[in-house]
């Protein structure tokens, strides 16, 4: 693992400190203002550029340019969950009900010391390091917004991170292709006919009509998706009626659907809205789907995948081909126009993201900034 150099005993302290600090005054997507000061506070008292764009919360940062050459950006997120937070740590969350249950403030930390680094350096770049301090990941609204204010335009390569917990400290991987799922969330509502317990037949039971529903569209993998591919129906909520004698009038089902390659998300969306609407006729009932979609699957260009491993390796990282994971990420949208890497960081463990004991292993975060400050500087030569 990769050891901290004596020069940057202070700094590797000072983001540690940072992230405790963001760890406990979480806040929400498109609510990161206070977080977004804070950044922006440090990134001035070291004199890196912040530039004006029209976004009311998150940032980004400049570094470079004295050369002539390529924009290379780098990507963090800054924004937590709705989540109490049962991790007991010391800088637990201050904010009722909200908690830094993915690790952003991890990435933001490590993404906070590469740009004090790099403006130590800043002469020689051989070009233009810009360093998204992205606001929303978890609405997946973030990315767009941020691309939208035409930062981006001239982007050569991106790179974003993600702490993974089911890897070891002084691991990180990444794989060539989709990394991450495409998202989809999905809620029914199923308007019956209510009626007495005892006399079922006056009505329309929005219950048996839910049942018919969830039976139905637990077929769509098995018997649409090839099963080369992976997909998945989840059907998280259901509620319906309230009280024992009594047949509701209205049933209400919400779920999610991921999926990892274009073709597919397309094929179960239809044959999701098919089903729907044939249950509908059948059991004479109206039924409205509201479908959310969320982002694409991340896809890593392999050439940048094989750089961003050699540059972990590089500085101390053990350098791993990980398997696909069915999360969602909006770093997506960056892809669609920009080609680039995200990179799976390991942070020991040993609750899963989005759970209210995950925690993160400190003594990843330096070698992060670190990793940061590698992938910048390289890029700019080779891209």
């Amino acid at each position: 693992m990769l050891a901290i150099p004596s020069r940057h005993q202070d700094l590797a302290r000072f983001i540690q400190d940072f992230r405790h600090e963001m760890h406990r005054y979480p806040e929400l997507s498109n609510e990161e203002f206070a977080t977004t000061a804070r950044i922006k506070a440090v990134l001035e008292s070291h004199h890196i550029r912040v530039l004006d764009l029209p976004l009311a919360t998150g940032l980004v940062a400049e570094i470079g340019g004295q050369q002539a050459g390529p924009l290379v950006v780098l990507r963090a997120d800054i924004d937590a969950l709705p989540i109490e937070e049962k991790s007991g740590v010391e800088y637990v969350s201050q904010h009722p009900g909200v908690m830094h249950a993915c690790g952003h403030d991890f990435h933001t930390s490590a993404a906070l010391g590469a740009a004090i680094m790099l403006k130590a350096q800043e002469e020689s770049l051989p070009g233009t390091v810009r360093i998204l301090f992205q606001a929303a990941e978890e609405t997946g609204h973030g990315a767009p917004a941020l691309l939208a204010t035409g930062a981006l335009d001239n982007a050569r390569v991106i790179f974003g991170i993600h702490n993974d917990p089911t890897l070891p400290v002084g691991v990180l991987g990444s794989k060539a292709g989709a990394l991450t799922a495409g998202v989809d969330r999905f809620d029914i509502t199923v308007a019956g006919t209510g009626s007495h317990a005892a006399r079922p037949h006056e009505g329309n039971d929005p219950i048996v009509i839910a049942g018919q529903l969830i039976a139905a569209l637990q077929t769509l993998i098995a018997r649409n998706v090839q099963s080369s591919e992976n997909a998945v129906v989840s059907i998280t909520q259901i509620h319906s009626g309230s009280t024992w004698n009594v047949i509701p009038d209205r049933a209400w089902l919400e779920g999610t659907v991921r999926s990892f390659d274009q073709q597919t998300r397309e094929l179960i969306e239809r044959r999701f809205r098919e089903v729907v609407q044939g249950i509908g006729t059948a059991f004479a009932s109206d039924i409205t789907l509201n479908w959310q979609p969320g982002p694409p699957s991340v896809v890593n260009d392999a050439d940048w995948v094989d750089f961003a491993l050699q540059q972990a390796a590089a500085v101390g990282f053990e350098a791993r081909r990980v398997e696909a994971s069915p999360i969602g990420e909006d770093f997506a949208f960056y892809q669609q126009q920009i080609p680039g890497a995200f990179v799976m960081v390991g942070s020991g463990g040993p609750f899963a993201l989005h759970h209210p004991e995950f925690r993160v292993d400190d003594r990843a975060l330096f070698p992060t900034a670190s990793y940061l400050v590698q992938l910048a500087v390289k890029a700019l030569v080779k891209a």
